[in-house]
């Protein structure tokens, strides 16, 4: 009875005209940046903390504001990945496998309406776990030790097999260079440098952003020009712009699948909505892909990740409000606020 005490009062400070209207401007201002390929939620984050000291926001309507920046920031970056291909943060990588394919076909309307119902269906679950299970949860989470996450890392490691195409070769070369480009800067141990060619900008290894940026939009940009450098390039087909709903409710059991491994993926301290993107599209794969359609334009592979991240994304504030111990680097930019709420 003190869980439900305890939201009814949540309720009644959420619901006041100031933090509804906090809640709708940060759900748009959010979209607005995450569908810009680079910013991302934490940029988009960072961006608004000032914003919430310079107005004397309360600590309360602060997270609000800034929660609702997080989570559209989530969705905003799936409008490029879909339309454009081009991921806007690293979570929405796993989106553009399936989601660009089905707008190809003339399917963009249907690909963001199930984006968009999946990022509320993990979202919701999310806050549904947080509200009950964040004091269990956030202990068993802080116990993580190094082998604990060095299993987790391996077991995500062992799953790109997962997503292997026709030549798992190009994969695991992939991800050889991903791990090969992570180790540069300083040693987090020992201090040493790692492939900075003593340039000072690489002594805190490259960003994510950047290698985002330069490996997904400059790479799209180019092979466009190509096309248009040699024929005239196709116009993809736009289709209906209103959702088909039966399609949407086909992908129920991706979202649910996906929004329990991204919110599990999320409780833990610096996995983030990334790993649970990339766990949940696995795992609905290895579950659903009878007939090899994910890859080729397939709803589910876009209601997992989706429904994944933005579990992942709830989950990360389970360690941020019970202990202090940011789930993400989104909520480590929020944690201040939350220290004072």
């Amino acid at each position: 009875m003190e869980i439900l005490s305890l939201l009814g009062q949540g309720f009644v400070v959420a619901l006041t005209p100031l933090n509804i209207g906090l809640l709708l401007m940060g759900c748009f201002i959010g979209t607005l940046l995450g569908a810009l390929p680079g910013l991302g939620p934490v940029n988009g984050v960072a961006v608004l903390i000032p914003l919430t000291f310079a107005f004397g926001f309360d600590p309360t309507s602060s997270m609000i504001l800034l929660c609702a920046v997080y989570f559209g920031c989530m969705y905003g970056g799936r409008i490029s990945s879909i339309l454009l291909n081009i991921p806007g943060d690293e979570p929405a990588i796993m989106t553009t496998l399936d989601g660009y394919p089905m707008a190809v076909q003339g399917q963009a309307a249907n690909a963001l309406a199930i984006s968009g119902v999946a990022s509320f269906v993990g979202a919701t679950i999310a806050v549904i776990g947080l509200s009950l299970f964040a004091p269990v949860l956030a202990r068993a989470a802080i116990h993580f030790g190094p082998a604990d996450y060095f299993a987790l890392y391996i077991l995500a490691f062992a799953t790109i097999g997962g997503i292997a195409g026709v030549d798992p070769r190009k994969t695991l070369l992939s991800a050889l260079i991903g791990l090969m480009l992570a180790t540069v800067g300083l040693d987090p141990i020992s201090g040493v440098p790692r492939y900075t060619f003593d340039s000072f900008h690489l002594y805190d290894g490259i960003e994510p952003i950047v290698a985002l940026v330069g490996l997904f939009a400059i790479s799209e940009i180019l092979m466009l020009l190509e096309k248009h450098l040699k024929d005239r390039p196709k116009a993809i087909p736009v289709g209906s712009w209103l959702p088909q709903w039966g399609a949407i409710w086909r992908t129920r059991w991706a979202m649910l699948r996906g929004s329990g491994v991204g919110f599990v993926a999320g409780v833990l301290p610096g996995a983030g909505a990334s790993l649970g993107s990339f766990m949940s599209y696995v795992a609905e794969k290895q579950t659903s892909n009878k007939n090899g359609t994910f890859g080729k334009g397939d709803p589910r592979g876009v209601a997992a990740p989706e429904s994944g991240n933005n579990a992942a994304s709830g989950g990360a504030l389970i360690p941020m409000l019970s202990l202090g111990v940011p789930g993400s680097g989104t909520t480590a930019r929020a944690v201040g606020d939350a220290h004072f709420a």
